[in-house]
């Protein structure tokens, strides 16, 4: 992330924090996701995550890398949501304890959501549509407005550059 957004990040500029967020939501969704397990929940720790790192921005040195910093704050974060729902309760009598997926789970989902972020922007956006949201090719084309040619073409070249990307996590 280029030091200057990061810089105005530190002192708090509302447009830095916007674009952070833009670069990490994702990724920090993922992590977030991999903890707790509910879309809902992790949506919750996603904001919390950023409402944090903003309160902290003063405390974050632009010398140092800022993913580990941020994703820090969100496995902190998303550990407390989860220490607060581990028990469900089933009925007045029944109490279950609900544990989240595994670490290597975990892994693949941050890995993916990480190799999502490095598409770019018009790419990204189709493989969103289409595997998050479940949308067909022509309802892609219909919500972008742009041609079920171009829908295909960048779905195509997108999944040749996650294949490239998340060739490491096959093999591990």
């Amino acid at each position: 992330m280029d030091r200057e957004v990061l810089e105005r990040f530190r002192i708090g500029d509302e447009a830095a924090v916007k674009a952070v967020y833009d670069r990490f939501g994702g990724s920090v969704f993922a992590l977030s996701m991999s903890i707790l397990g509910e879309h809902g929940l992790a949506a919750d720790a996603t904001q919390q995550t950023f409402i944090k790192a903003w309160r902290a921005a003063s405390t974050y040195d632009p010398e140092r890398s800022f993913a580990p910093w941020i994703y820090a704050i969100a496995r902190r974060t998303a550990i407390d949501m989860y220490r607060k729902q581990i028990r469900v309760v089933l009925s007045d009598e029944i109490e279950v304890a609900v544990y989240p997926p595994g670490l290597e789970t975990a892994w693949e989902v941050f890995e993916v959501r990480s190799a999502l972020d490095l598409l770019p922007d018009e790419e990204r956006q189709v493989v969103k549509l289409s595997h998050f949201d479940g949308f067909t090719h022509i309802e892609i084309s219909e919500q972008l407005d742009i041609p079920v040619g171009t829908v295909k073409s960048r779905s195509h070249r997108a999944h040749q550059r996650l294949v490239e990307l998340l060739r490491h996590v096959e093999e591990a």
